[in-house]
């Protein structure tokens, strides 16, 4: 059975239907889903969703949602972290270097949730676009206990075995399915078999064929099978490594 490792289920997108999707999910295999909190205002809703047996939960602040961070609201995580311990990591929180106008703060919010996580031996779910070799480092520097995801990576194969060796998994989705993602295409096939999960985003980066459509956990099965095709490995194989992985970097029972 397939885990989805990030999808955020609980946004209204999916407010009309949300049930089906889950039914479409177990249908197509994919039977366990990790949902990340991005904003303070989320929480109670992620929450909710997390006493479901197939979901588990994270909470962060997200760098593209500066807007909607307050005073306080980190305090506010590490309160909620310790009065939730069911959360699974922190996150979604990280560096968004296409918003220049943030930068400074986002850094400064990514830092104060790093510090949060190493306390609390959790692992992070990291949101890291155009930062690759600039996060990297900040993690070298801070030496995290656990680790955690480089969700939707992107990059290079040189870049993903930086945070391979910091103890970071990296998360696959709906960008190695694009014919022209020729670096990561290779980056993909270079990882080792616990180096990666599987996840959608949803409602999100929807795999190659879905453009402009929403994304749900049940187009996980599309990014198996092109994962699979990449690294020359039957689809059963990725799938049982991918959740494996999860399984461990999460805690998953």
């Amino acid at each position: 059975m397939l885990i989805d490792a990030h999808c955020h289920l609980d946004l209204p997108d999916f407010d009309a239907d949300r049930e089906a999707v889950f039914a479409r999910a177990r249908a197509a295999g994919v039977g366990h889903f990790v949902v990340p909190g991005t904003t303070r205002t989320r929480w109670p809703d992620v929450l909710a969703l997390g006493e479901r047996e197939d979901v588990a939960i994270c909470l962060g602040l997200h760098p593209c949602f500066m807007d909607a961070h307050a005073e306080g609201d980190v305090e506010a995580l590490a309160r909620a972290l310790d009065a939730h311990p069911e959360a699974v990591a922190v996150g979604e929180c990280g560096i968004d270097a296409r918003f220049a106008d943030t930068l400074d703060a986002q850094w400064s919010l990514f830092d104060a949730q790093l510090r949060i996580a190493k306390a609390r031996r959790l692992p992070v779910v990291i949101h890291c676009v155009r930062a690759n070799d600039r996060v990297a480092r900040r993690l070298r520097e801070l030496d995290l206990p656990v680790g955690g995801l480089i969700h939707a990576f992107a990059g290079s194969p040189e870049q993903a075995r930086k945070f391979l060796d910091l103890g970071f998994v990296v998360g696959l989705g709906g960008a190695p399915t694009h014919e022209r993602a020729r670096r990561l295409h290779r980056a993909v096939a270079s990882l080792p078999d616990e180096g990666y999960v599987l996840e959608t985003d949803s409602p999100d980066m929807p795999p190659a064929g879905h453009r402009g459509e929403r994304n749900e956990p049940a187009r996980l099965i599309e990014v198996c099978r092109v994962v699979a095709a990449l690294r020359d490995q039957g689809e059963a194989e990725v799938a049982a490594c991918s959740s494996a992985t999860a399984r461990r970097l999460f805690r998953l029972g």
